[in-house]
């Protein structure tokens, strides 16, 4: 409707654009998928498993420019035709096959499997999906569906809000920049259009790359709040020197993937992992059906964000010029940090803390095996 039909039909009216482009942005949400994934994964695995989901808007983005690269050549409405089609096609595939939560088939959570398993099951004794899997105990954590939180209790969790005003700040900066890439690197360096959108496809495969890699990071700490901060406190210098980053083309194609990496893999992490395990928090008890509320209210309150972006930047860049623009890039990567200081704090003291006891604790063992060894060879 935005881009066919409107040509089509020769409907060039701004109120037109307004309704439709709208409600794409409103399908356009991440918040079930990420409860979907969320259902399936626990917070063990849920850092890489959702970096590499996290990895697919990237992917779109990368086969799109393709897309459209191939077809404009007919005329901008078949950019939109062939991707809405093909869109409308795996949806139809979605609707009929996707199940959404292991409870709909009989099975329990990944986190209700594993409180039941630890009372029920000993390690030697049935497989992960073995026939007697589903004990008593298992049976009776799947017949009942928990109930879902509302809006006010979902924002009440803790680190929701931190999170929400967080990402905003960075959700400002990470779709500034990927819509705005092409049209600075032809103002900036003199480069073709068709040049230009290619090279913007580095941001995109930094965002990859640094999804896996950080989600991957955050599952072997079992912590995200340090990771987080350690990339957004790295953010403000790739973005600097990405500014100061001259016209070759392969050391720009390498800082943008390094800056795509950094930005596109905090934001990926923040979306979709840490908006999990805070649906998922303790403080819900029985009512643990909000993890697309909490989903929602983060990924929501950073579309404001993104928004906002699309408005300042063309502002900023005509009166100020494009350093100025990075410079409030900078800036809002600072104010994501500072959102969340204290959680990353805290989350870090607790970190440190446990792997310091872990080290203490293995060696206090090796202590006790040689302290034994000792004993018998003197016995012998």
């Amino acid at each position: 409707m935005f881009g066919v039909v409107s040509e089509w039909l020769h409907i060039y009216s701004k109120i037109w654009y307004v309704i439709f482009w709208t409600l794409t942005g409103t399908a356009d949400t991440d918040a079930t998928v990420v409860a979907v994934i969320g259902n399936w994964f626990g917070k063990s695995s849920r850092g890489f498993v959702m970096g590499l989901w996290g990895a697919s808007p990237s992917v779109g983005n990368i086969v799109g420019t393709c897309i459209v690269n191939g077809v404009l050549h007919f005329g901008y409405q078949y950019s939109f035709l062939v991707t809405s089609s093909v869109t409308f096609a795996f949806g139809i595939v979605i609707l009929f096959s996707l199940i959404s939560s292991p409870r709909d088939v009989g099975l329990p959570g990944p986190d209700e499997f594993s409180k039941s398993a630890r009372t029920s099951l000993s390690p030697d004794e049935e497989p992960l999906l073995g026939p007697g899997m589903a004990t008593r105990s298992i049976e009776s954590t799947v017949s009942v569906r928990p109930t879902a939180v509302g809006l006010c209790h979902a924002c009440c969790l803790p680190g929701v809000v931190a999170y929400s005003i967080a990402y905003a700040c960075l959700k400002f900066v990470n779709y500034s920049f990927f819509f705005w890439l092409p049209y600075y690197l032809q103002m900036a360096y003199g480069w073709k259009e068709d040049k230009a959108d290619l090279l913007s496809v580095w941001y995109d495969v930094g965002g990859i790359i640094g999804g896996i890699l950080i989600g991957f990071l955050s599952d072997r700490l079992e912590s995200r709040s340090p990771v987080v901060g350690l990339m957004l406190v790295i953010a403000p210098f790739s973005l600097y020197i990405y500014s100061e980053a001259p016209a070759d083309l392969t050391t720009n194609a390498a800082l943008m993937t390094f800056t795509g990496a950094i930005i596109g893999g905090v934001a990926s992490l923040i979306s979709t992992a840490v908006s999990a395990d805070l649906g998922r928090h303790p403080e819900l008890a029985n009512s643990k059906e909000a993890l697309s509320t909490v989903t929602g209210i983060i990924d929501g309150t950073g579309s404001f964000g993104a928004a906002f972006g699309q408005v300042l930047v063309p502002i900023i860049m005509k009166k100020f010029g494009w350093k100025s623009v990075f410079y409030v890039f900078i800036l809002m990567t600072i104010l994501t940090l500072v959102c969340i200081i204290d959680i990353v704090y805290r989350d870090t003291v607790a970190l440190i803390k446990r792997v310091t006891r872990r080290i203490f604790t293995v060696k206090m063992d090796e202590g006790l095996i040689n302290a034994e060894r000792e004993q018998s060879l003197l016995h012998q």
